[in-house]
């Protein structure tokens, strides 16, 4: 499973790294640390707690996207499979996108709760870039 270091849970979460040290630090998502002493999240502790997070709005000061034309980098929430389609949550700060795919692209891409993924929005169309 893929872990995140602060800063890059950061970026995901829409927060500056001082607000994610925070977060970690008052225990409100797991850290562990690696060889090099650095803290990390485990992707799947992360995509609840993204989860959990924008559904509190807890960041009224997040970015906010305009464009239709946007990448949305985030972490993969929910991966619901079927026999051909599969449907695809991905958390970025405090947007959630959903993407409906074949289950052969999710396959292809490796996609998985708790990885990096980013979706690019284009009108009405969500696709799904593995990061």
């Amino acid at each position: 499973m893929q872990s995140y270091t602060i800063g890059q849970a950061a970026r995901l979460l829409g927060v500056s790294p001082d607000t994610a040290r925070r977060w970690a630090d008052a225990g409100r998502v797991t850290t562990h640390r690696d060889e090099g002493g650095r803290r990390l999240i485990d992707g799947r502790d992360l995509a609840a707690f993204s989860v959990e997070l924008a559904k509190t709005g807890a960041e009224e000061d997040a970015t906010s996207y305009t464009s239709v034309r946007n990448a949305f980098a985030g972490i993969v929430t929910a991966v619901k499979l079927g026999d051909v389609a599969a449907q695809v949550e991905i958390q970025a700060g405090p947007h959630r996108l959903v993407s409906l795919l074949t289950r052969e692209a999710v396959e292809e891409l490796g996609l998985e709760v708790g990885m990096e993924a980013t979706a690019r929005v284009k009108s009405t169309n969500v696709h799904i870039d593995r990061a």
